[in-house]
This record gives C-alpha cells, sequence and structure tokens, in this order.
C-alpha cells in the first residue's frame, strides 16, 4: 500500500508540472522550420555534381579507422532503435500520450523530443551507406535485432528513475557524439564531423530539458527525489543498446563498449563525471532538512563518483581481436 501511495503521489507531482512543461517546450524543442535536416549534410542528389560530391564524400571517408568505424556504427545502431525508446517514454506514469496525438504537454514533449531524435539514426545511417566501407545487411540485422530484443533501463514506468535516467542518458550521447566528431578530424573526415557536432548538439538540449523537468522534482518532492536518484545509481545506468544482437556475436554490444572505451569516446571516467555533473546541478550537496535513509541517499550519492573514478584507474584491455561483421568480419582489438 505504500509503495502505491508514493507512486500516486509521483503522478500527482508530473501531473503538476504540465503547466511548466507547456511554457517551456518553445525553449526545449526548436521548431520544424528552423531544425537542420539529414539531407543538410549528405550530398545533393539533386545537383548535376552530385557525381563528384559523393566522390568527395568518399574519398574523406577513406581514411577513417577500423574502430572508429566501430564506435561510429554501434552509436548508430543505438539510435536507430528509436522506436523502442518513444515506446519506453510513454510507459512512464504521467508521460502516457493517451490518444497518439494528445494536446498535454507532457505528451507534445515526448512526441517532439522523439521527431528530433529521429533524425540522428537516419543521418548517421545514409552517411555509413554512402561511405561504401560498412556491411550495411550485417548493420541493418543488428538494428532489426536489437528492436525485437526491446530495451529495459529499470525503471519501472516510473517518471523519477525516467528522468534520471534520461538526463544520464543524454549526456552520455552527448559526449560519445563530440568525441566522435573530434576524432573524426583528426581522421580527415570533416564531413562527418559536422554530423557528429550536430547531433551532440541536440543531445545537449535534451540533456537540458531532462534536468530541468528532474529539477522541479528536487523542489516539489526533496525526499522522493533524492531516494529515487539513489535507487536508479545503484541498479546502474545500463546503455540503451545493451542488447544488441549481431544474430551469431551475442558478446556484441561488450566488444563494441571496449573499442569505445579504448578510443576514450565514452569510458568509465565519462561515466563518474555524469554522476558528478547530476550531483552538483540539482544541488544534492545542499538539500537541507533530509534524515533516515534519505539522508543516507544523500551520502551515498555524494561519494559515489570518486567511487568509479577509483575504478576507471584500475581499468585495462584485454588485448584481444574480435571480428565484427559490420566491418566484412574483419578483426579489430579490444
Amino acid at each position: 500500500m505504500l509503495e502505491q501511495n508514493l507512486f500516486a503521489s509521483k503522478f500527482e507531482v508530473i501531473k503538476s508540472l504540465e503547466g511548466f512543461v507547456d511554457q517551456n517546450l518553445p525553449e526545449l524543442l526548436k521548431p520544424v522550420n528552423e531544425s537542420w535536416q539529414p539531407s543538410d549534410f549528405l550530398p545533393d542528389m539533386r545537383s548535376g555534381e552530385w557525381s563528384d560530391e559523393i566522390k568527395q564524400f568518399r574519398e574523406a571517408a577513406k581514411g577513417l579507422s577500423d574502430d572508429l568505424l566501430i564506435v561510429l556504427i554501434g552509436d548508430m545502431v543505438t539510435e536507430e532503435a528509436l522506436p523502442t525508446y518513444q515506446t519506453w517514454l510513454n510507459r512512464l506514469e504521467g508521460l502516457t500520450d493517451i490518444t497518439g496525438s494528445s494536446e498535454n504537454p507532457w505528451a507534445k514533449w515526448s512526441r517532439g523530443w522523439t521527431s528530433e531524435e529521429n533524425r540522428h539514426g537516419d543521418l548517421l545511417n545514409k552517411y555509413l551507406y554512402l561511405t561504401g566501407r560498412v556491411d550495411m545487411r550485417a548493420v541493418e540485422v543488428t538494428i532489426h535485432h536489437l528492436i525485437n530484443n526491446g530495451f529495459d533501463p529499470k525503471t519501472e514506468n516510473d517518471p523519477y528513475l525516467g528522468f534520471i535516467y534520461t538526463s544520464f542518458q543524454e549526456r552520455a550521447t552527448k559526449i560519445s557524439h563530440r568525441n566522435v566528431a573530434t576524432l573524426a578530424k583528426k581522421e580527415g573526415d570533416e564531413h562527418l564531423h559536422k554530423i557528429c557536432g550536430v547531433i551532440a548538439g541536440d543531445e545537449a538540449r535534451h540533456e537540458k530539458a531532462y534536468r530541468l523537468f528532474m529539477s522541479k522534482i528536487f523542489d516539489v518532492d526533496p525526499v522522493q527525489a533524492i531516494l529515487s536518484f539513489s535507487k536508479m545509481m545503484k541498479t546502474k545506468i545500463i546503455m540503451p543498446a545493451h542488447l544488441m544482437d549481431s544474430g551469431s556475436d551475442k558478446n556484441l554490444f561488450a566488444n563494441f563498449s571496449k573499442v569505445a572505451q579504448k578510443l576514450e569516446v565514452y569510458t568509465v571516467k565519462d561515466y563518474s563525471e555524469i554522476i558528478n555533473n547530476l550531483v552538483k546541478g540539482w544541488n544534492i550537496e545542499k538539500l537541507h532538512g533530509l534524515s533516515g535513509i534519505a539522508a543516507k541517499a544523500q551520502d551515498y550519492l555524494c561519494t559515489l563518483s570518486e567511487r568509479y573514478l577509483a575504478l576507471a584507474n584500475r581499468f585495462s584491455f584485454g588485448g584481444t581481436n574480435e571480428k565484427f561483421s559490420w566491418i566484412f568480419n574483419r578483426e579489430v582489438s579490444v
């Protein structure tokens, strides 16, 4: 009964924030006519020079290392599983889009967020296809498997856990895309540098939105908010594509993650930094009047980043080679 009452109170808090969300939507979501689209960053097939444009495009991509391709493909596969993420978001209590075209502010946010995120997979997919350097059928099979396998971030349809998860995850994807952009520039592909940069910009804006939602929850319901934050961190943030599967390689996500760690695209240190950033951003150390389990949760959260940083300093690579179907079964050191 207690859990039911807590969940009911969380629903009431989410309901009470509808006006706030509605007021902030124009800042959190960009108007469609002011938004970038995938075709803005790809060769123009309408142009009489389209053949030359594609040659230049492919020439720049020739310099990309297999390591970077693996990370880029893994990021793209993650983005392409968007249908699963929207389904999850609409399951969170209080955020449900009842009709599918509801004018409820939370429903409008969910659809707006999805429409902006949808461009990411589209753009990366088309980029990789045009390079000619990737086994696109193997990539497509992976996407198919990932959506089939689903997505369970252990948020229990709880909106507080959901917003903590998305606040963390949007920052993680921003870091990953920005680091890929930096590496792409170093390896001579300015097109990919721009593509990953613009996607990272979207992720930064979405991170701002979810953190803002959670900040308001901390203002209204600090005890349940900090208990939810602690619970989500103890559960650990599961990456959206953790059920990635090529159909033959059940360790695909682990191997992809090791390559990302090796290139320092996304590391345990980043995980630690994100925790620290959220703790500071939500003023966890300065929350007053907490007692009992809420005070213990506060202490736990305020030292958690340091623990992960210590773990990161002990991290080492196995030094094994793994074949990736995405790049025609070439081996990459993980």
